[in-house]
């Protein structure tokens, strides 16, 4: 049982390691493809948008950072991601 538990840890943080590699790519490339028109970059915010979008609609609804300059649910999900990844590593 105790493999099992390890494996699936460790898939997770695999699988964290490489949403956090894709939005560190999708921040690079957004800066020099705002409008998304490449391939690479559509592909970056098909992979990494689902993930940023809960933060997104809860922001939108409360009204926050109305005219903020920083993608706030972006750096959310970056830090959700990392304490996410923090907990199953002391685990």
């Amino acid at each position: 049982m105790n493999i099992v538990i390890y494996l699936l840890r460790q898939t997770l943080l695999l699988c964290i390691d490489l949403l956090q590699i894709a939005m560190l790519a999708r921040a690079i490339v957004g800066l020099f493809d705002p409008m998304r028109e490449g391939g690479l970059s559509m592909f970056l915010y098909t992979l990494t948008e689902p993930i940023i979008m809960p933060f997104r609609i809860l922001c939108d609804r409360m009204h926050w950072f109305e005219g903020f300059p920083l993608d706030m649910p972006f750096l959310f999900t970056v830090i959700l991601l990392s304490l996410l990844q923090f907990s199953l590593t002391v685990l």
